[in-house]
């Protein structure tokens, strides 16, 4: 009995219309778990290919023209997801693989609105033909490349360091701020030359900031520290380093060799670190932990099957993310993959070194086995160039 002793019946108008919702609340949950929508195990495209909850972000195709859309939808406002009539496909029955997605993590600084958003992280995730596997593999930040022309930001073209497509293509006319969203536009063509993959059918664009609310969101991530790592921003209470000019005074957050639980700043600080043993190539690696046990967590959390989760962590992320589908929405990927967990990433290291004239420093470029596994990328034959390439996978 309940306190209105009708045996749970509502009794008036507002508790039938709670009893509704909540019957509702009920069904949408339900719908959830029996389809166990799962995130795709892919990095940064975890983030990207949440599907079923509200989630907000600028379309990169209308390049900020038409404002924020919904990404399960494409439309504004927040769906309801529903059960799909038996006889119209689900979501996403029409992507077929292999898939490449282009994961970009940016160096924003919000408080800045001139400040143009460089390339951090340029991460590939190749996913099989039967999309059951992905490949991810990062690109160096300060790789020479050829950055085409790019009218829409009057930039006519120069062959310098991939970090900079992203910044180069943003500019826009007069006193608009800069647009990451157009930068990811001449990034992506840049990327597609270097590596000869004619186009990539999906990509993302997330700040320091959106990283650092969703590892947050989740409780924080359990990563592996394969070795000391002193950070050049941050002070031990997580605080930012002063900068003199010169570089950065005052304490600093010392990451020792082991396992550790750590919170949004503390894991995006260790990714970021490059000066280490490894330089760059370590921080590739790092970039590529970071991605890989925020999956696991949210899978392991049951975030992908709980849409109020799903939810709240979404919220945390808020607009920091760009999103390009090509004309797919985030919803039809998430069904799509599906079938990803974090077990079936294989992540992989592309040796390469620094180029330069006169003693100095240029920018860095691959060695021929990372050309070579490119060219597989392009191919499709990834598993067996790495089967018979084992030491450029990086150990679990």
């Amino acid at each position: 009995m309940t306190e209105n002793g009708q045996d749970g019946r509502a009794d008036g108008p507002a508790d039938a219309d709670r009893a509704d919702r909540a019957a509702g609340a009920d069904r949408r949950r339900s719908w959830w778990r029996r389809r166990r929508i799962a995130l795709p195990a892919a990095g940064i495209a975890a983030v990207l290919l949440l599907g079923g909850g509200a989630v907000v972000i600028n379309q990169v195709s209308a390049a900020g023209r038409n404002g924020p859309t919904d990404a399960s939808t494409g439309a504004t406002g927040t769906p309801t997801p529903s059960p799909t009539p038996s006889p119209t496909p689900p979501p996403g029955a029409d992507i077929r693989g292999p898939l490449n997605l282009l994961l970009v993590g940016v160096d924003t600084r919000v408080g800045v609105p001139d400040w143009e958003p460089h390339a951090d992280a340029v991460l590939i995730m190749h996913i099989t033909a039967n999309l059951d596997r992905a490949y991810l593999f990062s690109l160096p930040r300060d790789l020479v490349v050829d950055i085409p022309a790019f009218p829409k930001a009057r930039f006519r073209g120069d062959r310098t360091k991939l970090t900079h497509a992203m910044s180069y293509g943003s500019r826009r006319p007069g006193d608009q701020p800069p647009s990451a969203a157009q930068g990811y536009q001449l990034l992506s063509r840049t990327v597609s030359d270097y590596t000869g993959i004619k186009k990539f059918d999906g990509g993302a664009v997330l700040t320091f900031g959106g990283l650092d609310n969703l590892v947050d969101s989740l409780g924080g991530i359990d990563l592996y520290v394969d070795q000391r790592v002193v950070s050049q921003h941050r002070q031990p209470n997580g605080k930012h380093r002063d900068g003199n000019g010169y570089g950065y005074i005052g304490p600093q957050m010392v990451y020792e060799k082991g396992q550790r639980r750590m919170n949004g700043w503390q894991a995006l600080d260790y990714a970021r670190q490059r000066y280490l043993t490894g330089g760059d190539y370590s921080r590739q690696r790092h970039h590529q932990q970071l991605i890989k046990a925020i999956v696991a967590r949210l899978i392991s959390q049951d975030v992908t099957t709980d849409p109020d989760r799903l939810n709240a962590v979404v919220k945390a992320i808020g607009k920091t993310l760009v999103f390009e589908g090509g004309g797919q929405r985030v919803i039809d990927f998430a069904f799509a993959l599906s079938g990803l967990t974090a077990e079936s990433i294989t992540m992989v290291a592309l040796p390469g070194h620094s180029v330069g004239s006169g003693g100095s420093y240029r920018g860095e470029e691959l060695g021929q086995l990372g050309d070579q596994f490119i060219a597989a990328v392009r191919k499709g034959n990834v598993t067996e160039f790495l089967a018979a390439n084992p030491k450029l996978v990086v150990p679990r």
